[in-house]
């Protein structure tokens, strides 16, 4: 099985449901090349000290826009992103951009929890929907 590369973000008030995430998910995401916003990143790595995490600049500071970069380049195979929809955000723009990327490339992004599970349980099945 090829090495997947997933892109980790969440906005703040949805850091701790992602290192819950990862935790749980550790295992399959070990198999991983792993790409993640700045802050995420962190959390996640000290939380997961065996996950090996290339960490970009925060979401704010240009991480959003450095993986939607990647993401054009053809480098991002799956994005999971834990958006907090009731917390403004000053990047929104940013966001949406990322967001309009993923879908210009068809780039599988769960945008929750609930979808990200579905997503690696098809990962894992090699199933297609």
């Amino acid at each position: 099985m090829t090495r997947r590369n997933v892109a980790l973000i969440a906005h703040d008030q949805k850091k701790d449901d992602m290192v819950a995430f990862a935790r749980d998910h550790q295992a399959y995401l070990s198999g991983c090349d792993l790409i993640a916003t700045g802050t995420t990143g962190g959390r996640i790595a000290a939380a997961c000290p065996g996950l090996d995490i290339r960490r970009l600049k925060s979401g704010p500071l240009g991480g959003d826009q450095q993986i939607g970069a990647l993401i054009a380049e053809r480098a991002v195979d799956m994005v999971i992103f834990f958006v907090d929809p009731l917390t403004p955000m000053p990047h929104d723009v940013d966001v949406k951009a990322l967001m309009r990327l993923a879908i210009v490339y068809d780039i599988p992004m769960a945008l929750n929890r609930a979808t990200a599970e579905i997503l690696l349980r098809q990962e894992r099945t090699g199933s297609s929907g």
